[in-house]
């Protein structure tokens, strides 16, 4: 959990449920609350003059959503929406600050988060500018494997439908259905059922 709940109702937080394919805030919004999620999945995307989608993160339980953009005078460049049925915690911006300021612990746990957020999108960039779509994808698999921290081969179920995978690294559904085939052929990875044990 990035902040302890209980923090955050002492400040004045309070729960929000959201549905799935609910949009939380859109591409235009100004930030004017800090989110993190209790239960379910949020998704960040945008999408292209054609329609088609661009997954940015997937975020799970513990996380928060477009805290950084709280620090700047800019809207969101992205769209949150809840891709499972979502409990969220809400702050007001000027609460999160009042916290900041008058709490260092609280402080740091943010500059890890968004220290963290950054690793991930330099992670990303350069995993998605390879030209080999199995190395996209493994970048991808090899990110979420050391966040659960399950090195052993083969323990780690990737948390992503194929779609989810498409999205994320820019690739069509059909080419990551074709190449995590071929990862299974080369004891990449281990396909069980519709899972993806790396």
């Amino acid at each position: 959990m990035i902040i302890d709940e209980n923090l955050l109702l002492e400040n004045g937080a309070v729960y929000e449920d959201y549905p799935a394919k609910e949009i939380i805030f859109q591409m235009g919004d100004m930030p004017h609350f800090y989110f993190q999620i209790v239960r379910g999945t949020v998704e960040l995307n945008n999408y292209h003059e054609d329609g088609k989608e661009f997954t940015l993160n997937i975020l799970r339980e513990g996380q928060s959503i477009g805290e950084s953009l709280l620090f700047s005078e800019k809207n969101y460049p992205m769209n949150a929406v809840a891709k499972t049925d979502c409990t969220l915690l809400k702050l007001s911006k000027s609460n999160f600050f009042k916290l900041v300021s008058e709490n260092r612990d609280f402080m740091f746990q943010i500059f890890r988060n968004l220290s963290d957020r950054l690793f991930y999108k330099y992670v990303m960039l350069f995993g998605n500018s390879a030209s080999e779509p199995s190395t996209k994808i493994m970048s991808l698999m090899d990110y979420f494997k050391e966040c659960a921290h399950q090195p052993e081969p083969y323990s780690y179920e990737v948390p992503l439908t194929r779609q989810q995978i498409a999205n994320l690294t820019g690739l069509c559904v059909e080419t990551v259905i074709r190449t995590v085939k071929k990862m299974e052929q080369e004891e990449l990875v281990k396909i069980n059922g519709r899972h993806i044990m790396y």
